[in-house]
């Protein structure tokens, strides 16, 4: 039972004769009646009352009509609606990030919010750890990480440039030095993140290389905890410079080149290798390559082999 049948056995119900509905589908009237044959073959049951001239319809075909008349509606319906994802006048775009990586988005949503007002939205946030494997088994389409993922399976795209940035209240003794070193560092007092990453375990050992302690006094849950905890004069922290940037531009965060501590952070977005994306996802990573052309410097859009 195809589309075509129901649609020529309703051409013959709503003209009420086979030679009516031989025109509505620019069909013969022989080729309708087959059409019509085949339907009741299928079914095992007759659709039409052949003794009256009328086209009068059976059980069988009142109850035929209602199905192929929603059949065709839901035809209809998911034609528009596909061919609205085409058009990015809907959808749901879902986006796997942890509370430092949403940094970025930022901008970049804000941009895609303007192209595909339509379109919603979600981002999810996780360990960074276990975005590989959400974007693998379709928990989200795209995740944002700082590392490059081991994984064949994923494709990476380098999007932002970051470094870690060493950061002290305005009113800390060494907030109008020009550089420190880490061996200056060993009396001060840190406020952690409590979540291990690559980066904190670099941390690690180049304090460790310079026989320097690193005294964390205090470990917090989120990045912006330990912004306004070492803004209030409590210690203070190695976080990405991209998370502090209000700070530090308002004044209420200084930031102090560390000479041994140069840590690159590069940000990717990451997606299924070889999977088909949706129109969605493939008009966002459109929208950070034109943000990375349009604002340049730390902005980037560099697929990685």
């Amino acid at each position: 039972m195809d589309f075509f049948h129901l649609e020529t056995f309703l051409a013959v119900v709503q003209t009420g004769s086979f030679s009516g509905g031989a025109k509505v589908i620019h069909r013969t009237q022989p080729a309708v009646s087959q059409i019509v044959r085949k339907l009741e073959e299928e079914i095992g049951e007759p659709l039409f009352d052949r003794s009256s001239r009328d086209g009068i319809l059976t059980d069988a075909g009142k109850l035929l009509q209602e199905y192929a008349q929603k059949m065709l509606n839901l035809r209809r319906e998911a034609r528009a609606s596909l061919k609205e994802l085409r058009q990015l006048q809907r959808g749901t775009l879902v986006i796997g990030a942890n509370e430092f990586t949403s940094v970025y988005l930022l901008r970049v949503l804000g941009e895609f919010r303007r192209f595909c007002p339509m379109i919603k939205i979600a981002v999810q946030r996780s360990l960074a750890s276990s975005i590989p494997d959400q974007v693998l088994d379709h928990t989200v389409e795209l995740g944002v990480l700082s590392f490059r993922p081991e994984n064949v399976l994923l494709q990476s795209i380098v999007v932002f440039r970051d470094q870690l940035a060493f950061v002290v209240p305005p009113n800390h003794p060494l907030a109008k030095v020009k550089s420190v070193s880490i061996r200056q560092l060993g009396a001060e007092s840190f406020v952690a993140h409590n979540v291990v990453s690559p980066f904190r375990m670099k941390v690690l050992e180049a304090f460790k290389r310079h026989k320097t302690p690193l005294n964390i006094g205090v470990e917090m849950p989120t990045i912006e905890a330990i912004k306004r905890f070492v803004a209030a004069g409590n210690g203070v922290a190695l976080v990405p410079e991209i998370a502090v940037e209000p700070e530090l531009a308002r004044g209420e965060l200084i930031s102090i080149p560390v000479q041994e501590l140069k840590l690159d952070r590069k940000l990717r977005i990451v997606y299924r290798k070889g999977g088909q994306l949706s129109h969605a996802a493939s008009a966002f990573l459109k929208v950070a390559e034109s943000v990375s052309a349009k604002v340049k410097g730390r902005y980037l859009f560099q697929t990685e082999k």
